[in-house]
C-alpha cells in the first residue's frame, strides 16, 4: 500500500528508467548486468523451493477439507511447515517450523514452542470460529502462511484469499478497473457462507480499504473486523487522498515505486510495482530474509484503479461492525503515526500494538499477532458485555 502513495508528485518516475554511473577516466571491466529479480543463493533458491512444495501440498489439503465441508470456495491457503505429531509423551498438535535466520538476542521473549501456539481456545463456545485474512496490495495469500498454522493449531477455520490479479489468481492487474472487481473473491467467499454464519475479517495494508468495502457490502455476515496496518478509511475518501494529506516526503517509498502504463504514457498510471531492491528496507525490515525471498518472488503489481476510487461508508452497515486496529512501531510504508490519525479520526472499539513489527507482521511478529487475533475472537458480542 506504502508503494503507491507518493505518486500525487507532480511527475510521476518513468517505469523501468535507470539511473547510469558516471564516467570515469579509468577504464572499468563492465559490471554485471543486474535483472529486475533478486539474485538468490542455492541455499536461499532452496528454501523457497521448499517452502512452495509445502504451500501448493497445504492447498491442495485444504480444498479437499472445504469440499468435505460443502465449500464451494477453496481459498485456504498454508505454506507451512509443521513437524508431525510426537507420540512419545503425548504432546498435542504439531510446531510449526520457523523460517527465520536471525540470530538469538538478548532481548528476546524466550517462550515454550506451545505456550503461544495452542492457546487452549474453546472455539465452539465463541461468536464465530471462521477468520478471512485478506492481503494487502502486491501481496497474496501466500504472505499469511504462519499466521494461518498457527490460527489452524488453535482450532479456528480459516481462509485466505486471492484477490483479483493477486497471489496465483491469472488476471491481469492492469486491467482492473474497480474495487468491486478487485475485491470480487472476497465477495464470492462472503456470498458463500451459509445463513447466519459470521466471519471475523482482517485485512492487512490496502487490504483495510477492500474489507471496508466488503463491510458494507456484507454487514450481516460479518462479527469484527480488524485492521492491519492497514488503510482504515472514513466516507468519500480515497486511499490516494488519506495518505496524500499525511505522507509527507518518503525518500525511500518514492524510489521504490515503478508506475506501470498499460494503456499508454498519456493515460493514467494502471498498476504500481516495486522496485525488488528496496522492498526489503520498505516492507520488511525486521522480517527473516527467507520470508523475504519469498516475498520476492511472489509479489504482483497493484492495481490502480481501485486506490483512487472514493468508498462509501454508512453507519448503518459499516458503522455497525466492530472493528480494531493493530499498531506496527517499526513500519515503513505505513508509518505509525499516520496509523495513529487514522484511529483518531475513525476510532475504533480498541487499538493494539505489535512493538518491534514492520510493515509485514505476519513474518516479523506472526506469534505476537496470533496472540492478537485470539484476544479479539474471544471478546464475546457486545449485547453480551452490557
Amino acid at each position: 500500500m506504502g508503494s503507491m502513495l507518493s505518486c500525487f508528485n507532480n511527475q510521476a518516475p518513468e517505469a523501468g528508467k535507470r539511473r547510469r554511473a558516471p564516467a570515469t577516466a579509468t577504464a572499468q571491466p563492465p559490471a554485471p548486468r543486474r535483472r529486475g529479480s533478486v539474485r538468490l543463493r542455492e541455499d536461499e533458491a532452496a528454501a523457497i523451493h521448499e517452502l512452495a512444495e509445502a504451500a501448493a501440498s497445504a492447498i491442495l489439503q485444504q480444498q479437499q477439507r472445504n469440499s468435505a465441508e460443502g465449500m464451494g470456495m477453496g481459498f485456504d491457503r498454508s505454506s507451512s511447515l509443521r513437524f508431525q505429531k510426537k507420540k512419545e509423551g503425548g504432546m498435542g498438535g504439531g510446531l510449526t517450523r520457523s523460517s527465520s535466520t536471525r540470530p538469538r538476542e538478548a532481548g528476546d521473549l524466550v517462550v515454550k514452542p506451545m505456550q503461544l501456539i495452542n492457546q487452549d481456545v474453546k472455539t465452539e463456545e465463541l461468536e464465530t470460529d471462521r477468520i478471512v485474512l485478506v492481503h494487502g496490495g502486491g501481496f497474496g495469500a501466500w504472505c499469511w502462511y504462519k499466521t494461518i498454522a498457527l490460527l489452524e493449531d488453535s482450532n479456528f477455520k480459516v481462509n485466505a484469499v486471492d484477490l483479483t490479479g493477486s497471489g496465483i489468481h491469472s488476471f491481469d492487474s492492469n486491467k482492473i478497473t474497480s474495487m468491486s472487481q478487485y475485491i470480487k473473491p472476497l465477495s464470492e467467499l462472503l456470498e458463500s457462507l451459509p445463513q447466519g454464519q459470521k466471519v471475523i475479517l482482517v485485512g492487512h495494508d490496502f487490504g483495510g480499504a477492500c474489507i471496508s468495502h466488503a463491510m458494507e457490502m456484507f454487514p450481516d455476515k460479518i462479527s469484527k473486523a480488524v485492521f492491519l496496518c492497514a488503510s482504515m478509511l472514513t466516507d468519500g475518501q480515497t486511499t490516494l487522498d488519506l495518505f496524500s494529506q499525511q505522507m509527507g516526503n518518503n525518500g525511500l517509498l518514492q524510489r521504490a515505486q515503478v508506475f506501470l502504463y498499460s494503456n499508454g504514457k498519456d493515460n493514467p498510471p494502471t498498476a504500481i510495482t516495486l522496485d525488488k531492491a528496496l522492498i526489503n528496507d520498505l516492507l520488511f525490515n525486521q522480517s527473516s530474509s527467507k520470508d523475504v525471498s519469498l516475498a520476492s518472488v511472489s509479489m504482483r503489481p497493484i492495481p490502480f484503479a481501485p486506490v483512487l476510487e472514493k468508498i462509501v461508508l454508512t453507519g448503518e452497515k459499516y458503522g455497525a461492525i466492530r472493528r480494531f486496529y493493530v499498531e506496527t512501531t517499526e513500519d515503513n510504508a505505513i508509518p505509525l503515526s499516520i496509523q495513529q490519525k487514522m484511529c483518531e479520526n475513525s476510532p475504533p472499539e480498541k487499538v493494539f500494538r505489535l512493538k518491534g513489527s514492520d510493515h509485514s507482521p505476519f513474518f516479523s511478529k506472526p506469534q505476537a499477532l496470533h496472540k492478537i487475533l485470539v484476544e479479539i475472537a474471544k471478546m464475546p458480542p457486545v449485547e453480551e458485555v452490557q
